[in-house]
């Protein structure tokens, strides 16, 4: 049974002709097909057009993902929501829209190891590439350490554009890296670029009055800090370390296994191949 035409329909049909960069079909395709009689069609054609669209969807979500160097498997569905405070919970699921990327705020997260931080990150930024967002995700050592090459090679500028080209740069555990004075330089500069124009999410595992660590100066401490938190969310990550709790489980499961089996270390028959 096909649909009844309606002037949602054709204004549909018009603004699908019009995305896809066909502006002679979306401003005469309707009205001509209706004045031959065929008006009939255009639900079905409506129907042949969004199928188009959802499957440009997926190719460009593909090649999102693709560029956004995500870790795999680090997504929402995989993160456990119960190790977080309530607080963080609320503002990820708040983030995931995507609006905060519109007014290039910044996103900041603190936590000792082992909190969830990267997961979290990661779990943000797979939800921001299914919106059709531009994100990138790197170590904050690794990211240092190409720009300070593109500085020796004369070539910070560019690559410095081609970061802008990514609505979220995600720079993770930025608490490692202790830089030299060029290191620094690098890093600084890439804020400043970014500040107020474009998004960034940094984790760290040092709180702001640490950060002398990683800039050595006191005034480039203060002003990097400066330009991160003037447009910022803020999401300080507590509770037990997962990493520290899954060995504490794999030690306690051994234990009960050698109970049960009379196998110690001492005596544990050796697996060789």
């Amino acid at each position: 049974m096909s649909k009844k035409l309606t002037p949602e329909i054709i204004e549909r049909v018009r603004k699908l002709l019009a995305r896809f960069k066909l502006p002679t079909l979306a401003a005469e395709l309707s009205r001509r097909m209706i004045d031959a009689g065929h008006e009939q069609a255009l639900p079905t054609l409506l129907e042949v057009l969004e199928a188009e669209q959802d499957e440009r969807r997926q190719r460009r979500c593909q090649r999102l993902l693709k560029a956004a160097r995500l870790p795999p498997g680090k997504t929402f569905d995989t993160l456990d929501e119960s190790r977080l405070p309530r607080s963080v919970v609320l503002a990820l699921r708040d983030l995931a829209t995507g609006q905060f990327l519109e007014r290039a705020d910044n996103v900041l997260c603190f936590g000792l190891p082992g909190r969830g931080k990267t997961h979290a990150a990661a779990a943000l930024g797979h939800a921001l590439v299914e919106r059709g967002h531009r994100v990138l995700f790197t170590p904050a050592f690794r990211l240092v350490q190409d720009l300070l090459a593109a500085k020796r090679d004369l070539a910070l500028p560019r690559a410095l554009a081609r970061l802008d080209a990514y609505e979220l740069l995600i720079l993770d555990d930025i608490g490692y890296v202790q830089q030299n004075a060029d290191e620094v330089e690098v890093l600084f500069t890439l804020m400043a670029e970014r500040y107020e124009r474009r998004s960034m999410l940094i984790s760290s595992n040092l709180v702001f009055g640490e950060w002398d660590r990683i800039f050595k100066n006191p005034m480039t401490t203060a002003a990097a800090i400066d330009r991160l938190v003037h447009h910022s969310v803020i999401l300080e990550f507590s509770g037990k370390s997962v990493r520290a709790e899954t060995a504490e489980k794999r030690r306690q499961g051994n234990e009960v296994q050698e109970t049960e089996t009379g196998e110690t270390p001492e005596n544990r028959p050796s697996r060789k191949r």
